[in-house]
């Protein structure tokens, strides 16, 4: 995978989680080897209609917009003078709708935001933009976890992938080997299998549960194991086969494990498959390394 001319999206906000979405979209800038668009999206003018917005409070989002823009212009020149930036105030009914009309409209690479951990100074819509970029995204939305500007700057070498075998988790390994093989990173793809109690009621016999999760694991482990063959030569992989509750597991993994954490865009089904519920989803709030979400193709 090569990004060329494709840029990543960084969708700036007032305050911690604004700095830390510009950390990562300059680690993904590096590590794709493309430009960096940094994006505002403020407020459109509705249509003239007895709902109409008021266009001098259209005139002030518009100005609180373009002082959101220089605060990012600073902070990327204070730590990357001559990084070359592209700076966009965008107009839409949403943060997600806006950024997703811009990755459009210039073919990005991936779209970058901060997770919300606590009100900004200025806010120019409510709501979670991360949680809603992730539905309907033309491209892979990277999620920087509170406190990344924070952290040291590096590169990266270790690329996790929430993995079992479906489109989602496919797409994601894909999007990750081919990260992987540009910067010479080291993959580990994890697998979370439902502990007995999420996956048996109560009552059923032990012996029952034992088999069936031996079995599963065996499955699992033979899907992990066929992944990594599939990989291109020269990407390496270690596979983690892993007891638990998939959001519990995965967003514990820490910087000590992995630089960035990779996964399907979609759920990963009902009880009884090896994660649960809308796991993408839930880590955006959770995951202690930055997290990318990848589109199925």
């Amino acid at each position: 995978m090569t990004a060329g001319g494709r840029p990543v999206i960084v969708g700036f906000d007032a305050g911690p989680s604004g700095a830390d979405a510009l950390a990562l979209g300059r680690r993904l800038r590096a590590v794709l080897g493309c430009r960096l668009v940094v994006a505002v999206v403020r407020p459109a003018a509705a249509a003239i209609s007895p709902a109409r917005v008021d266009a001098e409070w259209v005139a002030d989002r518009h100005r609180v917009a373009t002082q959101m823009l220089d605060g990012a212009r600073r902070l990327l020149n204070g730590v990357d003078p001559d990084l070359p930036v592209d700076y966009r105030v965008v107009a839409s009914s949403s943060a997600a709708h806006g950024l997703h009309d811009l990755a459009d409209e210039v073919g990005a690479a991936a779209i970058v935001v901060g997770s919300r951990t606590e009100a900004p100074h200025a806010r120019l819509f409510a709501g979670s933009t991360a949680e809603r970029l992730l539905a309907g995204s033309s491209c892979p939305v990277a999620v920087a976890p509170s406190g990344l500007r924070g952290w040291p700057s590096g590169g990266v070498t270790r690329i996790g992938v929430a993995y079992i075998d479906t489109a989602e988790a496919r797409a994601a390994l894909e999007f990750a080997a081919g990260v992987a093989a540009r910067v010479r990173a080291h993959l580990h793809l994890y697998t979370v299998v439902a502990d007995q109690a999420e996956v048996w009621p109560a009552g059923v016999g032990r012996d029952a549960e034992r088999a069936f999760l031996n079995t599963a694991r065996d499955e699992y482990q033979r899907a992990l194991d066929s992944a990594v063959a599939g990989l291109p030569e020269g990407v390496h992989a270690t596979t983690h086969l892993r007891t638990g509750h998939a959001v519990d597991v995965l967003s514990d993994l820490g910087p000590d494990e992995i630089d960035i954490l990779c996964c399907g865009s979609r759920g990963y089904g009902p009880v009884r498959r090896v994660m649960l519920g809308g796991v993408s989803s839930r880590l955006v709030r959770r995951a202690r390394t930055p997290l990318i979400v990848v589109p199925r193709a």
